[in-house]
């Protein structure tokens, strides 16, 4: 495995700090992070396909993108990373622990675009600081991602059953946040997935439902935490309104009014969101 990163500081012309959710949810997630020049795919659980025309339809060449981050191995968050990596020839960046769990016969990835990446220590690609941290999930390891352009700051933390010491001081400093909020604690309980599935989703390694993930954004809240993208929402026991609805009435019981600034966004389970710019 190719361990050759660079771990050298951010060129100070590369300010600008886009982000924009491809798909997000248990049917696949991909996120993008990009500047004017080039740009960085967090996750590719969705199709190749689906991603190379999503970015096309926002006029993103994928001759500038530069790799790929990866959060873990479960398949709705590397389905599309065989091909990005034989056919349009990504390198793929995450942990060795995480590769070991990746790697198998069925899975042909690339050796050439295989990447190691250290845990809780910067390296740079395309202009950004990132930095990977450890969250608490169901599979070998998991990970999540600070992303630094100069003093603009994206931590994207999905796929974790509670918010540790480790991943919270990173969540904490983020302008725009991408946090899980799965399920909704009483649709979960009332629907049909067996007592096993519940559990496994509800544990300290499962997921976040939408009273955690409300709880701890409104202890975390801040001026300089302009955008909250609550991310990976359930097809089943879960909807856009409850989740928005379980935050703002959680904001509302702790007398937390959001400034002219701050936006709340639900990210859509199959298709792009507007982009947001945080040089604006």
């Amino acid at each position: 495995m190719s361990k050759h990163i660079s771990l050298a500081p951010v060129n100070s012309e590369f300010m600008k700090l886009n982000f924009c959710s491809l798909s997000s949810g248990s049917s696949g997630n991909c996120y993008y992070v990009g500047n004017e020049f080039h740009g960085i795919l967090i996750d590719a659980g969705i199709s190749a396909t689906s991603i190379r025309k999503f970015l096309k339809d926002m006029n993103i060449s994928m001759q500038t993108i530069m790799g790929v981050l990866v959060t873990h191995n479960h398949s709705d968050h590397i389905k599309g990373l065989e091909v990005l990596t034989r056919k349009n020839h990504l390198p793929a960046f995450t942990t060795t622990k995480i590769w070991e769990s990746i790697l198998n016969p069925r899975i042909r990835i690339s050796r050439d675009c295989i990447r190691e990446i250290p845990m809780q220590k910067k390296f740079h690609l395309a202009g950004f600081d990132i930095e990977a941290f450890p969250v608490f999930h169901d599979a070998p390891e998991t990970i999540g991602f600070h992303i630094c352009a100069g003093d603009k700051k994206i931590t994207i933390a999905t796929d974790l059953g509670h918010i540790c010491q480790t991943s919270a001081p990173y969540i904490k400093e983020a302008n725009l946040l991408v946090i899980e909020s799965n399920y909704d604690e009483e649709m979960l309980a009332n629907g049909s997935y067996t007592y096993y599935l519940k559990a496994r989703i509800q544990s300290d390694h499962g997921h976040l439902g939408n009273l955690q993930t409300s709880a701890f954004l409104a202890e975390i809240i801040n001026d300089k935490l302009s955008h909250i993208c609550l991310a990976h929402l359930s097809k089943n026991n879960n909807s856009p309104e409850r989740a928005l609805q379980t935050l703002l009435r959680t904001f509302s019981e702790r007398g937390i009014n959001l400034n002219d600034q701050q936006r709340i966004s639900i990210l859509n389970r199959y298709l792009p969101t507007e982009m947001i710019r945080l040089d604006e």
